[in-house]
């Protein structure tokens, strides 16, 4: 049987949020550096990420990686990230993913208990250190980019909600982060619909009202993502999150129709952007563990190494640690004759689509 496409990946998930990761399939796409090769895949053949991320092959928790050929002399291997309305520049749940497939898999060779690699993303050079035991991958610890905090405790009126006291900071992405009590929540699994609802609301608020563009590289640029914060009850976490990652588009006429997934796992760049805005407001010191509580109850670990400046920011470098786990290998097909070559979204799950 002929096909007009086959991709070969490794499914994955971090701490429980989902990360595809090809393999195969793709050999190389145009551009100078990863950011340039991602700016083509968006804007030239974003044809991939639908077909890997929307039904049938996906679903509106699904993260997609695609490995390629490093372009900095110092990478091992480069990687872009593809999600369900955007393709970030950097992702911590994806990098732990991609680390995992790349060393159980032997496409990058393990070099002991402790292997340091290199990777390059959409954001830049990432130094990776994962532990090892018996070929498996017990541990991914990266330092990311340096993170910052752009607004502190600013107050954006949300429509059909209202006032809202919230940070803006950039941990990889730039995240509207707003404590969840002032919305009466809670941020329990059940509460998942409304989390949803109200992290929607609230990042289509900060996005109109708090404009924002990264000083290094302005095609960065906006409010792509929301997160909710809380108190944990849990002995030894300093705070409990969700992220909201959208699955539509957001249109206020409609706000009955905004559909958004709750990021499975404590969330590795938003983790990154609170403990930027922690420092900042000097509730999070230097070299000290962070541990994150995500919706399901795992964590990730946070440390800040050391403070820089991005632009007119001041920045801190910080560390993340995590596992993950592989879930299996397939070979995605596209016959000639599917009528979705593009996959498809469903108004129940997937909210107003593109």
């Amino acid at each position: 049987m002929r096909f007009d496409r086959v991709v070969c990946a490794v499914d994955a998930h971090a701490c429980g949020e989902p990360g595809r990761v090809i393999v195969g399939g793709v050999l190389d796409v145009p551009g100078k550096t990863i950011f340039e090769k991602m700016k083509y895949l968006e804007s030239q053949a974003d044809d991939l990420r639908k077909l890997m991320l929307r039904e049938p092959r996906g679903y509106p928790a699904s993260n997609c990686n695609l490995i390629l050929p490093p372009t900095h002399p110092e990478a091992d291997a480069g990687f872009v990230i593809m999600e369900q309305v955007e393709y970030p520049a950097m992702s911590g749940t994806n990098t732990i993913c991609v680390v995992t497939v790349l060393l159980e898999t032997g496409m990058v060779r393990a070099r002991g208990e402790i292997t340091k690699l290199k990777l390059e993303t959409p954001a830049g050079l990432v130094e990776v250190e994962a532990q090892m035991h018996n070929g498996k991958v017990k541990r991914v610890t990266f330092e990311n980019v340096p993170a910052f905090a752009v607004h502190l405790d600013r107050e954006i009126e949300v429509r059909n909600l209202a006032t809202a006291k919230v940070d803006v900071a950039w941990g990889g992405m730039f995240y509207v982060i707003a404590d969840a009590a002032q919305f009466g929540l809670q941020l329990r699994p059940d509460e998942a619909r409304d989390i949803v609802r109200v992290g929607e609301m609230v990042k289509a608020a900060a996005q109109e009202q708090l404009p924002v563009v990264h000083p290094d590289n302005p095609g960065i640029s906006g409010i792509t993502i929301a997160q909710l914060s809380a108190p944990s009850t849990k002995p030894g976490v300093h705070r409990r999150n969700t992220v909201i990652v959208s699955t539509g588009k957001l249109d206020w006429e409609r706000p009955a129709t905004w559909t958004g997934a709750l990021d499975r796992s404590p969330c590795g760049t938003g983790t990154c952007a609170k403990m930027a805005a922690l420092h900042a407001k000097g509730e999070l010191p230097l070299h000290q563990d962070f541990v994150h509580e995500g919706i399901l109850g795992t964590t990730f670990t946070g440390r800040l190494v050391r403070e820089t400046r991005v632009g007119p920011y001041r920045a801190v470098v910080p560390t993340l640690s995590g596992c993950a786990w592989i879930t299996g290998f397939a070979n995605y097909v596209l016959d000639p004759e599917d009528p979705f070559p593009t996959g498809f979204t469903v108004g129940d799950i997937w909210g107003a689509s593109d």
